[in-house]
């Protein structure tokens, strides 16, 4: 079984900047596809960003050129760093790892094992 563990939301500015972690357990599939979903309220869940096994990675076009994905496999976590945050990226954010493919897939199918969410909130 895999456990993941998000930490590092928060409030912040427009304009601002956070950084979060999602520290994974159990087993780990370091060798599958890591993502970040987010959730806000009234709204169904959508992709963030996606990295693969061979560091490749995808976003979503609002997040594009704002957001990094990153993995460390040795510490078995997956980062989000986000900047220039805006108030409609306030939602709260899920980590996923998947058990079935390495590529990095924006599909929310793809991804068996999820997080316990962490909110981001944007607000002056």
């Amino acid at each position: 079984q895999v456990q993941l563990v998000e930490s590092g939301g928060g409030l912040v500015k427009p304009g601002g900047s956070l950084r979060l972690s999602c520290a994974a357990s159990g087993r780990t599939f370091n060798s599958n596809a890591k993502a970040w979903f987010r959730q806000a309220p009234g709204k169904e869940r959508e992709f963030v960003a996606s990295v693969g096994w061979i560091m490749q990675t995808n976003y979503a076009d609002s997040v594009d050129g704002r957001f990094t994905i990153s993995r460390d496999n040795a510490k078995n976590t997956q980062y989000l760093q986000m900047n220039n945050l805006k108030p409609e990226d306030t939602a709260v954010y899920y980590c996923a790892a998947s058990s079935t493919t390495a590529q990095a897939s924006t599909q929310l199918a793809s991804y068996a094992y999820w997080g316990q969410g962490t909110q981001v909130t944007v607000s002056a």
